[in-house]
């Protein structure tokens, strides 16, 4: 009998609720959950292919020592052992774990408990560093400590909207769509983003603003000055609830908008247009992500962007309020229990006496951490300058996901003893584990999760551990149990875990302290495993009620009054003649960190296959670049080459590369080893959108595209990407020197093709070869070669393999590159949730279907996650630019 369990999404920090059901046969089936209330029941593409990603092909299923199998307390005996000879040897401060938002609360709240209140260092930290630390840090500035003000509501009952530094279109798709049937219900809703590119989510807004990187401090400063200077603050939200306006205001200086145009590279009028906006409009919401928390000066942009909502007093009400969206589906959840180097389980302070004290008593522990741990970047340099000499890392990639990631790897590779908690062996940083411990997965996984508005949500099990693989709460607790610490980690499941950390977030609190789920420290094991989706505080003994921090004040600094932040905006670094351009990384649409999860489904690769550099036009033509070359992107810290892609939605002299590729999809398209390791001095968060670069032509002397059945073996070839097709894989390769391709097409087939037909075609004049293998009347693997990036249809070779085609002719088709005229071409793949091509939508534009919600009817494109609408807007007005200019040559004729 089919069995459905409701779970919540790993993805984003939207914290999606999902219904997995599991058939008898094993087969599992995902969708939305129509009563979660962060999504009710949407989902976006990667959420929808969650069923597509369980396979354990490239799992980690038993514990390993140095690559050769063990046993679990071999391998948990030799971690403690070499833990404990460290601290022993060199101090507590010796060892480190650095930790993810990929792990479950409860796997956090052990990590964070043995290593500040057991081991004693505060050396944990969290690739959510790389994220939203900048947020952290400026919410503690302003108000204390780290709270959320608002919820998703708010973003759908205000009249203005601003989105700064989030493709929330792209990387929190399910909150966009909420966004986007909030401006379709309220006509008078406005939009602005405010992002040096135009983006997905730009082509919803009323106003784009593309400022200069790095500029944003001068625009809110600006913003600031103009309320002021003109009457819109809020005199008496000010005097009752804060202190420091005026130093804040006198930081910010006149609002001068030509000043303010020549910092940020806006134009005057654009400037002029948001400040009345913003000015004029009371429920203002300010959404904010990566292009402000990944960056040097990012506590300061988030802290002028909070002294805008004080200084209306727009915070806490319904419609108004700051509003962090974070990456990971449980950032929140790890800022809950301390899981950052500077901070104390439970929303304390680590440089509290008080806070610490309470929570030594509470965890009746040895000792406790007294000062800060090494943040993130910091962590891996003491790593690689030896003064850590045990690591353990877990649900992370730092070799990929790490700016220097060289560097990183480097580390690695000196560290004395490395441990590596993950589900998968396709991970770069595996190859430096001295020891591997198999974790439990997405599906395996018992425990909670936060999302970006506080809302905590259960992740169900609904599959079997499979072979030895274990909690990392469970691989924590056993190994602080070698350590001596047995009774302190006694748990017997998350429930336990999950009461404590309830416990603990209670204790001495008396609403002087935000995060308070006290609510939940008696719960049972059965109440737990029924827990629905709740936002915190949840303070034993009162009723849930409005969950918004702030209208009426109630900050939690010693005065109870939030903190303007006086700040100004930083000098931007001068480009070098050597590092003449900035580069900008982020995400993709469909693809999720280091693809470990998304890599595995062709559904998710299809929309974007490999790597690429966004250039704009104009540096592209400087250059001598061609759309589809190969660019070198180099920074003093290494370089990928990726494949060009001209477009004129970033600035002249920017470049923007994805962060998603590894040594796993691409010979060399790991582009956080390009991003230099560079932090904002007060939350230690990279600057990863801002590097200084050079752009360099590289000098194919031929291109290839192959669709095969097995994975081709790539040592030797200068340029390749890879990723999955129905049957089989698809293949993106270069080379730097002359090949003699029927030989290399052999060697890329290898044995696999022995004795295989091949039909061919060469011409030698225009250096292009193409080449099918053909087994028992289907194909096996398809080649083209060309002296230019080779012109085939990506969206249909793809679904090649296994064609049958007996006679010569039809074999010969394939060689075409480009169906025949009875099996259409779909193109290049727009709607990933749906499989539908960018030629299906032109045919549909063209006969007549000319908005969105007509192509959705027609062929259910964008009507699921809504992602792709940006993409099929762009479709009809291409459609429409056509007919327009037919029009005009008919009329003109």
């Amino acid at each position: 009998m089919a069995r459905t369990v409701k779970t919540t999404c790993p993805y984003c920090g939207v914290g999606c609720g999902v219904l997995a059901t599991r058939q008898p046969d094993g087969a599992v089936s995902v969708k939305g959950d129509p009563d979660h209330p962060a999504n009710f029941g949407r989902l976006c593409s990667k959420g929808s292919a969650l069923a597509e990603t369980l396979s354990l092909d490239d799992r980690l299923l038993h514990p390993e020592i140095n690559g050769a199998r063990a046993s679990w307390d071999e391998a948990l005996d030799l971690v403690a052992a070499r833990f404990s000879d460290a601290i022993a040897e060199h101090g507590p401060d010796s060892v480190a774990f650095y930790v993810s938002g990929q792990i479950l609360t409860e796997d956090y709240y052990v990590a964070n408990k043995l290593m500040k209140g057991f081991i004693g260092s505060a050396n944990i930290d969290t690739n959510s560093r790389l994220c939203m630390a900048s947020s952290v840090a400026g919410h503690r500035r302003a108000f204390g400590s780290d709270t959320v003000p608002g919820t998703y509501e708010d973003l759908e009952q205000a009249d203005l909207v601003i989105l700064t530094g989030s493709n929330l279109a792209w990387c929190h798709p399910v909150l966009f769509q909420r966004l986007e049937a909030a401006k379709a219900a309220n006509p008078a809703l406005r939009i602005v983003t405010i992002d040096p590119r135009r983006t997905a989510t730009s082509a919803l807004a009323d106003l784009h603003l593309g400022l200069a990187p790095d500029t944003d401090v001068a625009l809110f400063n600006g913003l600031l000055s103009y309320l002021s200077e003109n009457g819109y603050l809020d005199e008496g939200y000010i005097s009752r609830h804060t202190n420091g306006f005026e130093e804040a205001l006198g930081a910010a200086g006149a609002c001068d908008i030509s000043r303010i145009s020549e910092e940020t590279g806006l134009s005057r009028q654009d400037i002029a247009r948001f400040f009345d906006l913003a000015a004029r409009t009371e429920k203002m919401v300010t959404v904010y992500s990566q292009g402000v928390n990944q960056s040097v000066t990012g506590t300061d942009k988030v802290n002028a962007i909070l002294n805008v909502h004080l200084a209306t007093g727009r915070i806490g009400r319904a419609g108004m309020g700051p509003f962090s969206v974070t990456g990971q589906p449980n950032a929140m959840g790890g800022r809950e229990v301390g899981g950052l180097a500077n901070m104390l389980a439970a929303h304390m302070a680590l440089e509290d006496p008080a806070h610490r004290s309470l929570v030594q008593s509470f965890w009746q522990s040895p000792r406790i951490a007294d000062r800060p741990g090494l943040k993130a970047v910091e962590m891996f340099r003491a790593v690689r300058e030896g003064k850590i000499k045990a690591l353990w890392i877990m649900a992370t990639n730092p070799v990929d996901s790490l700016p220097d990631a060289d560097g990183v790897a480097e580390a690695l590779k000196l560290c004395p003893f490395v441990v590596v908690s993950d589900v998968t062996r396709a991970a770069d940083t595996m190859d430096y584990a001295h020891v591997a411990l198999p974790g439990a997965a997405w599906g395996e996984k018992d425990g909670t999760v936060t999302n970006s508005e506080r809302r905590i949500s259960r992740q169900r099990r609904f599959l079997e551990l499979p072979g030895e693989a274990r909690p990392d709460w469970w691989a924590l607790s056993e190994v602080a149990r070698r350590l001596g610490y047995a009774d302190a980690f006694a748990y017997n499941g998350s429930a336990a875990i999950f009461r404590e950390h309830a416990q603990l977030s209670a204790i001495g609190n008396g609403g002087t302290r935000d995060f308070d789920i006290g609510a939940m420290a008696d719960l049972s094991a059965g109440a737990y495993e029924e827990l629905p989706p709740f936002q915190w505080p949840a303070r034993a003994g009162q009723s849930l009620h409005d969950s918004r921090f702030f209208a009426r004040g109630g900050f939690f600094t010693p005065d109870r009054k939030a903190r303007f932040i006086a700040v100004t905006p930083i000098e931007l670094r001068k480009r070098e003649r050597k590092y003449p351009f900035v580069l900008n990384t982020g995400r993709i649409r469909d693809q999720w960190h280091t693809m470990t999860r998304t890599g595995k489904t062709a559904r998710l690769t299809s929309h974007i296959a490999e790597p690429f550099a966004e250039i704009h036009p104009e540096d592209a033509a400087a250059l001598g670049l061609r759309d589809a070359s190969l660019v070198e992107v180099k920074s003093s810290y290494g370089a990928v080459i990726v494949r060009a892609q001209i477009s004129d939605r970033g600035n002249k002299g920017t470049v923007f590369v994805p962060m998603h590729w590894t040594d796993q999809f691409s010979s060399k398209g790991r582009v956080d080893a390009v991003v230099a390791p560079e932090t904002d001095p007060h939350s230690g968060q990279p600057g990863s959108k801002f590097t200084p670069v050079s752009l360099k032509a590289v000098p194919a002397r031929w291109y290839g595209f192959a669709v095969m059945e097995q994975k081709p073996e790539l040592r030797g070839i200068d340029y390749w990407a890879i990723a999955p097709v129905a049957n089989g894989f698809r293949l993106e390769f270069a080379g730097l020197e002359a090949a003699d391709f029927t030989d290399l097409a052999g060697r890329l087939a290898g044995g696999t093709l022995a004795g295989a037909e091949i039909t061919s075609f060469r011409d030698d004049a225009s250096s292009t070869c193409r080449m099918a293998y053909w087994q028992d009347g289907k194909l096996r693997a398809a080649l083209f070669f060309a002296r230019e990036p080779v012109e085939v249809s990506r969206a249909w070779a793809s679904g090649l393999l296994r064609l049958e085609a007996e006679t010569p002719a039809s074999r010969l088709r394939v060689l075409a590159g480009r169906p025949a005229a009875d099996m259409p071409d779909n193109g290049a793949l727009v709607c990933a949730c749906y499989q539908i091509g960018a030629n299906q939508i032109l045919n549909a534009a063209r006969g007549g279907a000319c908005t969105t919600e007509a192509i959705g009817q027609l062929l259910k494109a964008g009507t699921n996650c809504g992602s792709c609408r940006s993409e099929i807007r762009g479709l009809i007005e291409t459609v429409l630019t056509e007919e327009k200019t037919n029009d005009g040559i008919a009329k003109a004729g």
